[in-house]
């Protein structure tokens, strides 16, 4: 027999589910994602004949494959069950071409619905690289110049973080809808919120391309999430490593020195991706770094270790964990536990009827990329975001979510870990 205590306590986490089930509805209502992609894969028009997935080298960094490029994709039929949902073409912009090479790295260029229209980057020997790359013969000096093109739909912003906000904004104020490398905003938290307010009164699509997000775990984390799987999640954690003895080449710099958690998206999202929630406060350390590059900086900045802790909008507890300082191990992952289910490596909980948590297909000839296979997913769901008339996966405010909360901990860390309250978005 169950003591009074126990009887109570199965009572509140039956509470608590039923609370969060209903949470997850709301939550999950807004977002058409999921049904498109089912929709998507039971359209029947017929396979088309593709290219093979490109094959080209990817970035390096002393000589080596860089951190996150060297993570690919493990699965073998990542184009098993694919239909085209259109034969329209999307045309798109490219620009930025710098160490990462990223405007070449998303496979817009191998996308059955997309045109190449243009290609920019203020360097011109990057921006002729870019434009034999992509295989584009038109070319623009600056973005400033390309976004007055109009028949370019969308550009892809692949530039130096602290523009990142400043730049969408550009385009998006010239009626395109605009996808964005990490972070939304770059340690600027008004800068953000004018974009979030470009973004509502233009109308147009918004899509940070945050590479968890379309991780094989994070995935399946997000659907079982969704189906009650974990009902309320009590912890999660997000770890970015990411080691660089001599600091990678940036614009200007802007990667000297950086505080760690400007540039969160990567962990953050193994909570905020898997939920769609949000964090409401935060205690932060900073771990003083020996590195030259953290001595003395622009930014002030003397960490290159910060390692967060959150409250989140379901009243769990996140721990959030960003490094540039620390050699051995690197990469993106995480980890998540609530009451009805916990996912390390793999699900492990109450729920027998999981649901389906593999990848929607990519056409043949996207390559996944880096970043566990993550690249060729995040341009498909931006194409069909705008080909489907809805929100994109990481629109504005998720992207917000991600990122400001990095923000607010930097500050958390220089004032010794006080706690903090974190602005939270919606659209």
């Amino acid at each position: 027999m169950k003591s009074d205590n126990m009887n109570n306590s199965d009572s509140f986490v039956r509470k608590e589910i039923e609370r969060h089930e209903n949470m997850i509805d709301k939550a999950f209502s807004r977002r058409s994602f999921l049904s498109s992609v089912g929709v998507t894969g039971a359209m029947a028009f017929g396979l088309q004949s593709c290219n093979k997935a490109d094959k080209t080298e990817p970035p390096k960094e002393g000589g080596k494959v860089m951190q996150g490029f060297d993570e690919t994709s493990k699965e073998e039929d990542l184009y098993e069950g694919w239909t085209p949902v259109s034969d329209r073409k999307v045309r798109v912009g490219l620009v930025g071409y710098g160490v990462s090479k990223f405007s070449a790295s998303f496979g817009f260029q191998d996308h059955p619905n997309v045109e190449i229209v243009a290609v920019s980057d203020i360097i011109p020997e990057r921006c002729q690289a870019l434009a034999e790359r992509v295989k584009c013969k038109k070319t623009y000096p600056s973005l400033e110049e390309m976004v007055k093109d109009d028949s370019i739909e969308a550009i892809f912003v692949a530039t130096d973080a602290p523009s990142h906000a400043k730049h969408a904004m550009l385009v998006l104020n010239h009626g395109k809808h605009v996808a964005v490398a990490v972070p939304a905003t770059f340690g600027n938290i008004e800068e953000g919120e004018q974009l979030l307010e470009t973004v509502k009164k233009t109308g147009k699509k918004y899509m940070m391309f945050e590479t968890s997000c379309f991780r094989q775990n994070l995935y399946a984390m997000r659907q079982i999430y969704k189906a009650g799987g974990f009902g309320p999640l009590v912890y999660s954690e997000g770890e970015y490593w990411h080691y660089s003895e001599k600091g990678i080449d940036s614009y200007n710099g802007w990667r000297e020195g950086m505080p760690p958690q400007w540039y969160p998206t990567h962990s953050n999202a193994y909570y905020v991706g898997v939920t769609d929630g949000y964090f409401t406060e935060v205690s932060c350390l900073g771990f003083t770094s020996v590195m030259e590059r953290y001595k003395k900086n622009r930014y002030n900045n003397p960490f290159a270790t910060e390692i967060a802790l959150f409250k989140t909008s379901e009243n769990g507890i996140s721990r959030m964990s960003r490094s540039a300082d620390t050699p051995g191990y690197h990469g993106e992952i995480g980890r998540v536990r609530g009451l009805r289910g916990t996912y390390y490596e793999k699900y492990e909980g109450l729920e027998k009827n999981l649901p389906n948590t593999k990848r929607p297909p990519l056409p043949p000839g996207v390559p996944a990329g880096g970043h566990g296979g993550s690249h060729g997913f995040l341009t498909n769901e931006f194409i069909l975001s705008i080909i489907e008339d809805r929100k994109p996966l990481v629109d504005i405010a998720t992207s917000l979510n991600m990122t400001v909360s990095g923000i607010v901990a930097h500050e958390s860390a220089m004032r010794g870990g006080e706690w903090l309250k974190i602005p939270h978005y919606t659209l």
